[in-house]
């Protein structure tokens, strides 16, 4: 693990920080979110994501994703309501201001799980996130862990792989994590997430048990 601390000049939103998390799929992000979450359940929260796709069965509005039409995502990007977003399959995706500011207001962690572009485009703002990247320790180790699934098509395999070999270079660049985890041994790579946000979550018990 390494650990990059710098500091910028940004008017930070109300509310404890919020974590940008980043890195490439198979390194083992979404187990570590869900450990994350399951040990402090009232310290993190996600921040609801904006789409324009139609809901699939058993997903609801307003949990899952604010499903929105085309037209009124655009206008609240021309708006700037938006501190990322991005087209995937036609349809796009986006966080908005005030899905991060509604789980701030609840004195919560907001996570903030998205990829490389959405790194970019928070730089761009006055968020003021923990930026964390979870990597592998390989590409040989990831290619293993995603053969191991069986869920993926050669073809698919190989475009999250190439994908992943740009997502790390990424990663590499100074400044642009705060902590890197290399996700090597679960446990080891969970105790050093929960090491790298420890102050924050201190700051939310904190005023948690005075309120």
């Amino acid at each position: 693990m390494y650990l990059r601390h710098f500091t910028r000049l940004f008017t930070a939103m109300a509310g404890p920080r919020p974590v940008v998390f980043s890195g490439p799929s198979g390194a083992g992000k979404s187990t570590l979110l869900k450990k994350l979450m399951k040990e402090y359940e009232n310290v993190f929260g996600f921040s609801v994501s904006h789409t324009t796709r139609k809901p699939r069965p058993g997903e609801e509005n307003g949990k899952d994703y604010h499903y929105v039409t085309r037209e009124a995502m655009q206008s609240g990007i021309n708006n700037g309501e938006f501190i990322e977003h991005a087209e995937f399959s036609g349809n796009m995706y986006g966080t908005s201001k005030a899905a991060v500011q509604a789980v701030q207001a609840k004195n919560l962690i907001c996570i903030l799980d998205i990829d490389m572009q959405g790194v970019k485009s928070i730089k761009n703002t006055d968020l003021n996130p923990i930026y964390i990247s979870i990597q592998p320790p390989s590409v040989e180790i990831l290619e293993k862990r995603l053969r191991d699934r069986k869920t993926e098509s050669e073809e698919s395999l190989q475009r999250r792989l190439n994908a992943a070999k740009v997502d790390m270079e990424f990663s590499r660049e100074p400044g642009v994590f705060d902590v890197i985890v290399v996700n090597d041994h679960l446990e080891d790579a969970y105790g050093a997430l929960k090491q790298a946000l420890l102050e924050e979550i201190t700051k939310v018990k904190k005023v948690s048990s005075s309120s």
